[in-house]
């Protein structure tokens, strides 16, 4: 099909890195993703996505926008307070590259559509803020066979796993028990600076962008973990395990489960201090 004069102009930074190329370009536009969240991981990545010429975003988010998720969200600006995110998100996107296809879903992911979402779709990017639906996500992922990208962000930290079903550790086989209600705090509580979701999110993306191109080494088998306030980054090395629910060996989980929610308000600072104390029940 070739590219018009106004996507050359466009995409020409990215056209010459031999990685990517017009072969690399069309493929980006015939990708889809979906975006679980249209937060503060969710908006960078959907930014960049976006910037890029992926083809189709969906947008699946079922919150409005809050004065108070303004310095990470930067997808909605002040006036769209009170809008559905994932419509104020669309309309964003639609402004930086009227190319891209945006579909904004006002639903929550859950066991009754996750499935059917995922199937329609190349790639997932997991930008949820609760610990039930990141299992919902990697188990329909895993069922289905599409890749995902993990982020999670709290205070000044963040991580980042890229999951490849059958080929890499999922998010089970790190995580395989969820964390007692005790040990979970979310941002709301503990806090997060928008610039460390910008630069989880952008990593997101990052990875993403790798594995629809098939370039590079994505992060399967590693959980990149990042420190912004000590301005360190570090892989912790992960393994597929044999013994996983859902990609194990001898699988016990065949369909959607929904996780009990009695803990469902963000995984992401009980995960880093998993990964941190190296606690082998986590697989790292």
């Amino acid at each position: 099909m070739g590219l018009s004069k106004e996507q050359i102009a466009r995409y020409g930074r990215q056209l010459i890195l031999p990685e990517l190329g017009v072969r690399g370009q069309e493929r980006l536009r015939r990708s889809r993703v979906l975006l679980v969240g249209a937060g503060g991981l969710g908006s960078p990545a959907a930014l960049y996505l976006a910037a890029a010429g992926v083809g189709r975003l969906v947008i699946l988010d079922q919150e409005t926008v809050a004065l108070s998720n303004l310095h990470r969200q930067i997808l909605h600006p002040t006036d769209r307070v009170g809008c559905p995110k994932s419509e104020s998100a669309a309309q964003t996107l639609a402004a930086l590259n009227p190319e891209v296809e945006v579909v904004a879903r006002q639903v929550a992911l859950q066991a009754d559509n996750a499935l059917a979402l995922v199937r329609e779709v190349d790639l997932v990017l997991d930008g949820s803020d609760n610990v039930a639906t990141r299992y919902l996500v990697n188990d329909a992922c895993v069922l289905s066979g599409k890749s995902f990208i993990y982020g999670g962000v709290i205070g000044f930290m963040g991580q980042v796993m890229t999951v490849i079903p059958r080929q890499s550790a999922c998010f089970r086989c790190v995580f395989p028990e969820p964390p007692a209600p005790e040990a979970v705090q979310n941002c709301q509580e503990a806090g997060v600076l928008g610039a460390a979701a910008g630069v989880i999110g952008s990593l997101m993306a990052q990875e993403a962008l790798k594995v629809l191109l098939g370039v590079g080494e994505p992060l399967q088998n590693r959980l990149l973990v990042f420190d912004g306030l000590a301005g360190r980054v570090r892989e912790v090395q992960v393994v597929r395990s044999p013994a996983c629910a859902v990609c194990g060996n001898s699988p016990t989980i065949h369909g959607l489960v929904v996780e009990d929610d009695s803990w469902c308000a963000s995984a992401q600072k009980s995960e880093v201090r998993n990964q941190k104390s190296d606690s082998a029940s986590h697989g790292i």
